[in-house]
């Protein structure tokens, strides 16, 4: 499979659920396909009027190509979607949680190296305690010659959506 099908694949897969775009440039970094999901859900007593509280829940997926993986470029990978997260993520009363998904795509099966750092990757942030909420972020290796995934511990609950 090649990237133009995979990609192709995905997007049939998300695109009842996310707003996705196309050769996404944020912070002057090029990204394959950007996904977008935000759910409002309210509580109400007898009228929608009298709203109790409202929770937000968001993802945010990035999926990028690489021709060749180094270490180099997996941190700084990881760094993009970290930083990232006080653009994507404006933590209020009612936003509960957040998820950012990476998902990086490649020909050939990496170094063993960066394989055991994807898969012991893990970063959450919480904002004010957990009182605004939290942003978990996972990673997710596909390998297209191989029809492989790796992820990350966060990363296996989105897995299957993933594979090729």
């Amino acid at each position: 499979m090649d990237l133009e099908n995979y990609l192709n694949t995905i997007r049939k897969r998300l695109e009842r659920s996310f707003d996705l775009v196309e050769n996404y440039n944020i912070n002057n970094y090029e990204i394959d396909l950007f996904g977008q999901f935000n759910m409002k859900t309210e509580r109400y007593i007898v009228s929608k009027k009298a709203v109790i509280d409202t929770m937000e829940n968001n993802e945010f997926l990035f999926i990028k190509y690489f021709k060749n993986l180094n270490k180099a470029d997996l941190e700084f990978y990881i760094n993009f979607l970290i930083e990232n997260i006080d653009k994507l993520i404006e933590p209020s009363r009612d936003h509960m949680s957040s998820v950012i998904t990476g998902v990086l795509v490649l020909d050939n099966r990496p170094d063993e190296e960066i394989i055991r750092a994807v898969e012991k990757f893990k970063y959450q942030k919480s904002f004010a305690f957990g009182f605004k909420g939290w942003v978990d972020t996972r990673l997710v290796l596909v390998i297209m010659k191989e029809n492989h995934i790796i992820t990350s511990k966060k990363g296996r609950e989105v897995k299957e959506v993933y594979q090729i």
